[in-house]
């Protein structure tokens, strides 16, 4: 980073002159529901859904042209007015003058510290800014003021703090008709706004929800008057920039205990004008946030209010989030060390924020996708997998019997919706990330019978995979599967694994390829709902089918059990061999036979399978895709490269190869092909060759989603009416990037994978390009900039990768293996890396020492030492369960692992 810079090993870091960078917003928030996004001027917004806005709601471009942000003015006496966060009009005015004032902004996890020094006025603003780690629904902020001048200086200090206190939906409709709800309320210590009534998309109802500023000085002194009135705020001809009232250091007239009504409020909190000696400082603790009455706000004033129980909420916090992210790294490069911090901070942002609520991510109402939840589970698996086994199980009940599933995912976990607006979509990879999860946690733990537990299956008006409605179905009938005699079914986890595997198989298009649907991963390809065919899934698919296979191999060699019990309807899709899957519509047949026989409901007659047919049957599957797409989507262009083709669009071309504007090249069906093991050696090796020639630029952060395409292809999908460059068009699109690293290090090409991962964490970590505070974004655009930061599923990969790729810590039946694929380079100065992580419900810090000074291809496992002694190992470097588990859960152990 060029002027970023890490302060310790924890992630902190210092960055100059912050505001000088658009559109960077940083998360503070916690688990109880508050969610904030702040900048460099404390913009931003602060919410607990889409319907309780506190402050306005903001989208990327509202961070330079919304005037609503938090602010604290000071009028010095003899001088005039300034704003402790910058935003008034003269000191932006100055921002690119020569009198710009110096800033720099201070963070870690979950807190945010912006200093700011005006050499005119002779004052320094600090101000901290946290959410609570505890179940108060409070945003925190403590402003100190520091006289850095000679002279002694007479200050009067204004909160000023805009308050929306409505849905996000009135930020134009019935803005002005929502004011009129509003009920506004001074106290001793703050403004309270109670609206009357909700207007949103759940129609006008009673509103229960309470918003409030409070605040106080640092020894918990009362403010002395308030403006909370916008109007009588700003002033005629004035604004949140230039506010009249504090301009002319206009007296206050609002006293505590009195009531308004009808008009837009503000936070605006007066204080008892202080002198401030040379070199002294004062300063004020500020909570805005959310309550059930006014009472909440009282017992805010009261615990957080003072800077003895500021602080300790502040240090109590910070060790909160320390002590979520277990896992940290120590390598020759402390940037990447540090940065990784953050990608491991990532999924727990997203498990707050959903997908929306980040100014980037201004899209849906909140709440997750199917992908998140089981991508998101890929970190928790790795970092703290205690309460794993039940959110799975959950989630598995949105599995429909025809293989899809819920598109609607409730607040609750387990919580799944039906559509009412009847909205039909398949996304045809969501049947293929349950099992990826599923199996890194059977082998992170062992816990093979979770595949024997049983789950219901998720029901609504969609069926026979979202091409027909279920007229017999109501939602008062509930939203699971019944039996014909009415009972609620439940099947079990292999069951709806096979479920889902083996209605993708048959649900082909015309050149017998897994038909695209709605769109796959990639969900920018959502007009090929007829014809499209995903070639790049249905080798996920058949790589899912294979370890299917393994796992029942091991509940019969290992756990003794013969038979499994499945729904008999199953057995129609158990059935068949070359000949069926050859034909396209025989395929289809066995479908729509199934489908028809579980379109409302099922026998609920249960049979007991031979594990050794259904291995048989299940690798026959997978094997038949794999030479399928090996005989038929593999392709060489007229400048000889090779790699495979992934699609087909809407009028069933095969889309990648030589078009007649250029090479088209995408990365997805390239991961999959290798990740699923479909490409053998010698194709990964042409498939890099080519990745490298179409696809791979440095000055943007790696390998692209593909190439141009010089089309707005209407017969594949909108990414083609996006600008090339910009998220799925051809953009850096860190999820596939990342999941490229790890299919190249599971099939041991090590220094093609970390090439992948370093290209891209070196250009994020390069501030001066990327333009954003650590972490990996969504995706990085033409300019180089990174862009949907912090809420993004590749996170989850890219901890995956480096825990169990990289450094080759990883769980093999719930043992603990290591395969480290460290390069030479990656080792520091004493021939060591390590990591720390949790597994078996241990804190372990596992040690590498590359004690031949050997590169990767060279070194092996040689000795591995626990707490100081010898664990011996026969053959494969494994520590068995049962002596991880043995060991103190207090503390942490440390295994050195000597490479030679």
């Amino acid at each position: 980073m060029a002027n970023c810079e890490f302060i310790n090993n924890k992630g902190n870091f210092k960055l100059k002159n912050p505001e000088n960078n658009s559109y960077m917003y940083f998360p503070i928030a916690n688990e109880a529901g508050v969610m904030s996004s702040i900048t460099p001027t404390l913009n931003g917004d602060c919410k607990m859904g889409q319907n309780t806005f506190l402050l306005a709601p903001v989208s990327s471009e509202d961070l330079h042209n919304n005037r609503s942000s938090r602010n604290f003015w000071i009028y010095i006496d003899g001088m005039g007015a300034w704003s402790a966060t910058g935003v008034s009009a003269a000191q932006q005015a100055e921002i690119f003058s020569g009198d710009k004032e110096e800033t720099d902004v201070e963070a870690g996890i979950m807190w945010h510290k912006i200093t700011r020094k005006s050499k005119k006025f002779g004052v320094k603003s600090e101000i901290t800014s946290f959410v609570p780690a505890t179940d108060e629904k409070i945003e925190l902020m403590k402003v100190t003021i520091t006289n850095i001048s000679n002279e002694t200086k007479k200050i009067t200090s204004t909160v000023a703090i805009p308050l929306y206190c409505r849905s996000a939906d009135n930020i134009r409709d019935h803005r002005h008709v929502t004011s009129l709800l509003n009920r506004v309320e001074t106290t001793e210590y703050g403004v309270i706004v109670n609206p009357t009534l909700t207007f949103d998309e759940r129609g006008h109802k009673k509103n229960t929800v309470v918003y409030g500023v409070v605040a106080a000085t640092e020894n918990g002194g009362k403010p002395i008057s308030f403006c909370p009135i916008v109007e009588e705020f700003i002033g005629e001809g004035g604004s949140f920039e230039m506010p009249k009232s504090v301009l002319l250091n206009e007296e206050f007239k609002i006293k505590p205990n009195e009531k308004l009504e009808g008009y837009e409020a503000i936070g605006a909190i007066r204080f008892e004008d202080v002198v401030i000696e040379p070199n002294s400082s004062k300063s004020y603790i500020v909570a805005i946030g959310f309550g059930d009455s006014k009472c909440d706000f009282d017992s805010v004033v009261v615990n957080d209010l003072n800077e003895t129980g500021f602080y300790k909420l502040f240090e109590d916090t910070k060790t909160y989030w320390d002590k979520k992210i277990n896992i940290s790294y120590e390598t020759k490069d402390k940037r990447f060390d540090n940065w990784m911090y953050w990608v491991n901070f990532q999924p727990m942002l997203r498990r707050i924020y959903g997908c929306s609520f980040l100014p980037h991510h201004d899209y849906g109402k909140g709440g997750r996708g199917w992908r998140d939840l089981w991508q998101d589970c890929l970190a928790l698996i790795a970092m703290d997998p205690r309460d794993v086994r039940g959110m799975l199980l959950d989630n598995f009940g949105g599995i429909r019997f025809d293989g899809t599933n819920a598109t609607i995912i409730g607040t609750k976990q387990g919580e799944f919706i039906a559509d009412r607006n009847n909205i039909t979509r398949v996304w045809m990879d969501h049947g293929a990330w349950p099992f990826l999860t599923t199996n890194l946690y059977i082998e992170q733990t062992g816990d093979i019978e979770f595949l024997l537990e049983k789950q219901s299956y998720f029901k609504d008006l969609q069926v026979e995979r979202g091409t027909e409605k279920d007229t017999l179905w109501d939602l008062s009938q509930g939203n699971k599967i019944l039996t014909e005699n009415s009972k609620e079914y439940n099947g079990t986890i292999l069951e709806h694994l096979l479920v889902q595997h083996l209605t993708a198989f048959y649900d082909v298009g015309e050149h017998n390829n897994l038909k695209l649907h709605g769109a796959d991963w990639n969900d920018g390809l959502d007009m090929a709902e007829e014809k499209g065919e995903s070639v790049a899934f249905s080798t996920l698919y058949g790589g899912n089918l294979e370890s299917i296979a393994e796992l029942l191999k091991v509940l019969r060699d290992e756990k003794k059990i013969k038979n499994v019990e499945l729904a008999e309807e199953l057995l129609i899709l158990l059935t068949g061999d070359d000949e069926i899957y050859n034909r396209v519509d025989e395929k289809q047949k066995v479908l729509k036979d199934y489908c028809y026989k579980c379109r409302h409901n099922i026998k609920g007659k249960v049979i007991k399978l031979n594990c050794d047919e259904l291995i048989a049957d299940i690798q026959g599957k997978a094997k038949w895709l794999k030479e399928h797409i090996q005989k038929n989507e593999w392709i060489t262009n007229r400048e000889g490269y090779s790699w495979y083709n992934g699609y087909y669009d809407n009028n069933a071309r095969r889309v990648e190869g030589d078009g007649e504007s250029g090479t088209r090249m995408i990365l997805t069906g390239q991961v999959f092909s290798i990740m699923s093991n479909t490409a053998t050696e010698e194709q990964v090796e042409s498939i890099i060759k080519a990745a490298d020639k179409y696809l791979y630029d440095k000055s943007i952060g790696g390998y692209r989603l593909n190439t141009n395409f010089n089309e707005i292809k209407t017969d594949f999908g909108r990414m083609f009416g996006f600008a090339y460059g910009h998220k799925e068009n051809g953009a850096v699109f860190s999820h596939m990037a990342i999941m490229y690293a790890n299919a190249l290090y599971q099939r041991g090409f090590v220094h093609e994978g970390f090439k992948v991962v370093d290209t891209l964490y070196s250009h994020c970590n390069n501030f001066d390009v990327s333009r954003i505070y650590p972490g990996v974004p969504e995706y990085i655009n033409e300019k180089g900039r990174g862009m949907y930061n912090y809420l993004t599923g590749s996170a989850s990969w890219l901890i995956l990768t480096v825990l169990t790729e990289m450094f080759g810590v990883k769980g093999e039946m719930g043992n603990l293996a290591f395969d480290p694929k460290i390069l030479l380079k990656q080792f520091d100065d004493e021939n060591k890396a390590s990591i720390e992580m949790n597994f078996a419900e241990r804190m372990l810090k596992i040690e590498y020492i590359n004690e031949g000074i050997k590169e990767y291809g060279d070194y092996s496992v040689n000795q591995i030492y626990m707490n100081g002694e010898e664990y011996k190992f026969d053959g494969k470097p494994v520590i068995c369960r049962n002596v991880i588990t043995s060991l103190d859960e207090n503390i942490k152990h440390t295994i050195k692992v000597v490479l030679k």
